[in-house]
């Protein structure tokens, strides 16, 4: 694709790297043939070759259109494009420059600055949440069917290892994850521990930066990064030998960690080691002689396993856990269409409701399919978005190796 990006935006390394990524547009349109948008609207501005076409327009003229920060707003980011586009073309870089450019344009309204300030303000900070959480679950049979359904009922996490191991790994605990689903950290302990490893939590280290990088709040993300890398640099120093996460919207997040300081002198080089270190559970597990590792007493041996975008896409992991799953004789149910997100995308389900709602019908349609017992997830916004409408339990694949279960 030709490009004329003014020699302002040129000057900067991130005008420059978007510049050198859209060139690599060769037009083929076989990223709207996997954008979910697309699918659902069939309109070339909420695919992805129309939004880079927009967020081109914009930075080589100067005008932002009011339709440009819409048309991004409905954009997932679920990077499906980049799995099928066969130039390469990173367009979840050219979306996040183009949405800082529409935010600078064009301040948005009142209302929509107070929600999105609220998100941030209470998402990514566990202690907040847990106790929103739990004002909703105490009032939640008052609420009608469709809040009800964002409220899951308490899961009891089980008891943590014990054990000392010479091998030693960290756990982001996360930010909202451990209110809304205990067991999924708990029982990720309970099975490195039979696999002879200990996996501790950090004091000081949180939210990932995910959600406010997302909604535009680029500093506020930056911090949340650095007081994490603050957090597991002495540890990894000390021997560490990774850092486990367990959402994989998180993992594709801190593994961005070293292209995203890059421009800070005091933590890039920190950054990169962390980025380095950070590995989805699928990879810590599929490294391990798993010989000693059974499934779960009495788990559901017929599977539907939803990939997450952040897993298949972000991380380029597609397969991993279907090959974990298999290795340990569960059936997997066949999934049609499994590239294509199930609508939860972070706050996008809070945000974009009747687009995600209609990705969600759309992804348990495809799940249900193949009657399996139980659908298992690798990401727990997708698994909070799904359980709200899943004809069966939608759990955390972990869980089927748990030894407490």
């Amino acid at each position: 694709m030709q490009t004329r990006f003014p020699d302002a935006v040129r000057a900067t390394a991130q005008g420059a790297a978007v510049e050198r990524i859209v060139r690599k547009c060769v037009h083929c349109g076989f990223c709207n043939v996997t954008c979910p948008t697309f699918q659902i609207r069939r309109d070339e501005l909420d695919g992805p070759r129309g939004r880079i076409y927009q967020i081109k327009d914009a930075i080589e003229t100067g005008v932002v259109a009011p339709s440009l920060r819409t048309h991004l707003d409905r954009c997932l980011t679920c990077r499906a494009c980049e799995t099928t586009c066969p130039a390469g073309v990173e367009y979840g870089r050219v979306l996040d420059y183009g949405r800082e450019v529409a935010e600078k344009a064009l301040p948005r309204g009142a209302g929509e600055r107070l929600v999105r300030w609220g998100l941030r303000q209470v998402l990514p900070h566990a202690g907040r949440f847990s106790a929103l959480l739990g004002l909703g679950r105490r009032v939640r049979p008052l609420l009608p069917a469709g809040l009800k359904s964002l409220i899951p009922g308490v899961r009891a996490a089980g008891p943590r290892p014990t054990t000392r191991h010479a091998r030693r790994m960290l756990l982001l605990a996360g930010c909202v994850q451990d209110a809304l689903d205990p067991r999924i950290n708990a029982a990720t302990a309970r099975v490195l521990d039979r696999l002879g490893i200990q996996l501790d939590v950090i004091a000081g280290a949180g939210c990932c930066g995910a959600i406010s990088h997302h909604l535009t709040a680029q500093d506020e993300a930056l911090d949340f990064m650095r007081r994490n890398i603050d957090a597991w640099w002495p540890q990894l120093e000390a021997g560490a030998e990774a850092i486990v996460v367990t959402a994989s919207g998180c993992a594709v997040q801190v593994k961005d960690y070293g292209r995203l300081l890059a421009h800070d002198p005091a933590y890039a080089d920190r950054a990169r080691k962390i980025a380095d270190s950070a590995r989805d559970l699928s990879q810590v597990l599929a490294a391990q002689d798993l010989s000693a590792l059974t499934p779960a007493p009495g788990a559901p041996r017929r599977i539907a396993f939803q990939s997450p975008c952040t897993l298949q896409h972000g991380q380029r992991l597609g397969g991993v856990v279907e090959g974990l799953l298999r290795g340990a004789g569960f059936e997997l149910t066949p999934v049609a269409d499994g590239h294509l997100c199930c609508g939860a995308a972070g706050t996008y389900a809070l945000l974009q409701r009747e687009l995600s709602d209609d990705l969600r019908g759309r992804k348990l349609a495809s799940l249900a399919a193949g009657a399996p017992q139980l659908i298992v997830t690798a990401n727990i916004g997708c698994l909070s978005h799904l359980q709200g409408k899943a004809p069966v339990p939608v759990r955390h694949w972990i869980e089927l190796f748990d030894p407490a279960a």
